[in-house]
């Protein structure tokens, strides 16, 4: 093992789950602890102080930027303490990169918005759906979240509308993307449901087709290209089933696994993860080392994963085949064919 863990590397990117809890019951929550019959093991929530901790270690080794969310980051106590330590910390390493904060945007208000303005935070809101909203998440705020970004606009802060695209609420992307536009959101980031977490209880009515998948990029391309603006898809999909990935020019999408590689994500208690998409603890930001499933880590991280239908593709060395992860979950493997979408 000492030798192995030798090899371990952390990726300057990191993204913070500050608590279990959240005010939503999204049908697409993709977080481990709120899968059926979850044996994922949730210990002590981690306080400010060992937040901060945690923040002072991991840009020692060479952590530059940071992402907040949980469960619902707004719900965490001292939340704009933790938020504080980081900004400092980062200004004091002349890093320039800013905090993003992801958020269901039920607790958002003015206050929020001005002290996120002050920490150089960048703010994504979830919206999935309009008309769908509250089926989706058990929350009637659509209208809530969109007077949150014409706020946010008024004041200078950055946003980002994150989209969930399930097969409930697909017949309205257009409208969704368009009024988040419309109303001060800076940017899109798409994401097409992934099973995980309370998702795994919903897949039948949530989880979209391929033809259905290439419908979502089409729809959200067209709007950004309308509106010349532009976004991200967040959940990797295989490059082999996008029709037409030349016709996406102001979206942008990865065919690459970012996970273990461009960030990795320590839990409300500390325990670590190759992604938020993950159930798989690969240790704890307080043990020596870090990483104790070296095995499980570095697979992500030198993508020592690809399925072996896909081994003969000529698109081997720049896409992943779709989300590892997901191969995990449904097929106990992370090497098996992402079933979302084979």
């Amino acid at each position: 093992m000492g030798a192995e863990a030798m090899t371990v590397r952390l990726p300057r990117s990191v993204a913070y789950e500050v608590t279990y809890r959240c005010n939503h019951r999204c049908l697409f929550c993709s977080c481990p602890w709120y899968a059926p019959e979850s044996r994922y093991h949730c210990g002590n929530e981690l306080d400010v102080e060992q937040w901060n901790r945690v923040t002072d270690l991991l840009i020692e080794k060479g952590v530059v930027s940071f992402s907040i969310s949980g469960g619902e980051a707004l719900m965490k106590e001292g939340l704009i303490d933790i938020l504080s330590h980081i900004h400092r910390r980062l200004d004091e390493h002349q890093l320039k990169s800013p905090i993003v904060l992801i958020s269901n945007g039920r607790l958002v208000n003015e206050q929020w918005l001005r002290a996120f303005h002050d920490l150089g935070v960048h703010l994504s809101m979830s919206l999935p759906g309009y008309s769908t909203f509250k089926f989706h998440t058990g929350v009637d705020n659509a209208d809530g979240v969109l007077e949150m970004f014409r706020q946010a606009k008024a004041i200078g802060l950055t946003t980002t509308a994150n989209i969930t695209v399930t097969k409930q609420n697909l017949h309205e992307l257009f409208e969704t993307a368009s009024i988040a536009l419309i109303n001060g959101a800076g940017s899109i980031l798409l994401n097409r449901f992934l099973p995980g977490g309370r998702g795994l209880s919903n897949i039948d009515q949530l989880l979209l087709s391929r033809q259905e998948i290439n419908e979502m990029l089409s729809v959200c391309e067209e709007v950004l290209a309308l509106a010349n603006r532009y976004g991200n898809v967040g959940t990797e999909i295989p490059l082999c089933v996008i029709d037409n990935p030349d016709s996406l020019r102001h979206l942008h999408v990865g065919y690459r696994c970012a996970a273990a590689k461009g960030f990795f994500v320590v839990d409300p208690s500390g325990q670590l993860r190759t992604c938020n998409h993950s159930p798989h603890v690969v240790g704890h930001v307080f043990s020596e080392p870090m990483i104790s499933d070296v095995q499980y880590w570095n697979m992500f991280q030198n993508s020592d994963f690809k399925p072996s239908v896909c081994k003969g593709c000529d698109d081997i060395l720049r896409c992943d085949c779709g989300c590892r992860e997901v191969a995990n979950i449904l097929c106990g493997d992370p090497t098996a064919a992402d079933n979302s979408i084979f």
